[in-house]
């Protein structure tokens, strides 16, 4: 008998414990989550890097490879409104209470004819670019910012992965009028490396989230435009598109042939009205081996040659108050190695992607937090502690892997789980 009432008493604690752990969870589950795709209304193709931003909230994400996303919102927004946009397509806002668990989203491709009258009041390309670039003082953000962002590196040995590091950051952005660099704060990462997909070379991405934070043109021109170099690039007007409803400029870049210097070339995607630079996609251009080689590669074996033969660069602007800043960039950068001896080379492919997912406006000046502190010559894979948390993620917003990603970071949470 007093078997079974210690059973019935027991069972009812846990009954009682369960019960309890439920409401817990519900109480402190203060996030609606959103999974989905975007797609082209006519072809059903999937659109990678749409834009999914709350309209009254600085909560957002991206799109990946796939046009999926994973979207957490806040509950105190769910009476705001999800846009979604990307460039040459029409936004579409959608009320974040209507939005289900799993969406799919399909955007409509936008068609616009620029009045030949805009574009005549520059006489040329060039002059809209130095216009878009003086505009830092008055269309971006002026206030010092904190900034939450997802940042991913991958390392791939041709089509396989090799290495898989991520982290929840916070950039310390200063304003864009300020000549001082912004900070970036490690909050959480987590990494897996198979070195034998990597052989005897240790392929690492150095400056890890600061190579992304330095794709922000506006902020950082050195590092593509100088003005000793802007003679060296030749500007022309492109076929001009479409973002949130509105018209863009499309200016393309290249080196001159004469330039032997390694330079960029790619597409500068302006507003039409405020002359603000909202997306750039840019190549370096490799053909000069040697010189592209001294540009990446820090050490290498002697007995080794290693070159890029794809440097690939992504960066989209976002703006919220009338004013503009820095939303996400993406580095591709593919290498060959030849060793001396061997018959075949290797062929790697470092990818590197950065989002940001949440701000807001910071008073304070100094980063208070230092020991969590990143530095430009950080290579993250060295930083990161590995798949130890099993509440990693918590309420931040990521980037949803691509498929391949996805599989192998189920391939290394099992190896782990068995060691």
């Amino acid at each position: 008998m007093k078997k079974k009432l210690l059973l019935l008493f027991t069972s009812l604690v846990l009954m009682t414990l369960a019960g309890f752990l439920e409401v817990t969870a519900q109480e402190t589950e203060t996030f609606k989550e959103i999974k989905g795709k975007v797609i082209d209304s006519r072809t059903n193709d999937p659109l990678m890097l749409a834009d999914l931003v709350v309209k009254d909230a600085n909560v957002s994400t991206v799109t990946n490879a796939d046009g999926e996303f994973l979207l957490k919102i806040p509950y105190k927004y769910l009476n705001d409104i999800l846009v979604v946009s990307r460039l040459s397509y029409v936004k579409q806002e959608i009320p974040v209470a209507d939005l289900i668990n799993e969406i799919t989203i399909a955007l409509n491709p936008a068609v616009t004819l620029l009045d030949p009258v805009e574009i005549a009041s520059f006489k040329d390309a060039k002059s809209l670019f130095e216009a878009t670039m003086e505009k830092k003082s008055t269309l971006y953000n002026n206030d010092n910012t904190l900034m939450t962002a997802f940042y991913r590196e991958t390392i791939k040995k041709r089509r396989r992965n090799a290495s898989l590091s991520e982290a929840v950051i916070q950039i310390h952005k200063r304003p864009y009028t300020s000549f001082k660099r912004d900070n970036i704060e490690l909050i959480k990462a987590r990494k897996n490396t198979d070195y034998s997909k990597l052989d005897t070379i240790a392929m690492k991405l150095q400056g890890g989230p600061f190579s992304n934070l330095y794709t922000d043109i506006i902020k950082y021109p050195e590092y593509i435009f100088t003005k000793e170099n802007i003679p060296d690039y030749i500007f022309k007007f492109g076929k001009s598109t479409q973002i949130n409803d509105t018209p863009v400029f499309v200016i393309n870049f290249k080196q001159r042939p004469k330039v032997s210097t390694p330079l960029y070339y790619g597409k500068l995607y302006i507003d039409a009205k405020s002359l603000a630079l909202i997306k750039a996609d840019y190549n370096l251009n490799v053909e000069n081996k040697e010189l592209t080689s001294q540009m990446y590669v820090r050490k290498k074996p002697r007995r080794v040659d290693v070159y890029p033969t794809e440097a690939k660069y992504t960066v989209n602007y976002r703006t919220k108050n009338n004013r503009w800043q820095f939303a996400y960039s993406n580095i591709m950068l593919t290498f060959k190695v030849n060793w001396e001896g061997k018959l075949f080379n290797s062929v790697y492919t470092l990818n590197s992607e950065m989002a940001i997912t949440d701000w807001e406006i910071n008073d304070s000046k100094v980063v208070k937090n230092r020991e969590n502190i990143i530095r430009p010559t950080t290579v993250l894979l060295d930083k990161a502690s590995g798949f130890s948390d099993p509440r990693f993620w918590g309420e931040y917003n990521i980037i949803e892997p691509e498929k391949s990603i996805e599989s192998a970071i189920k391939k290394i949470q099992r190896q782990l789980k068995r060691t």
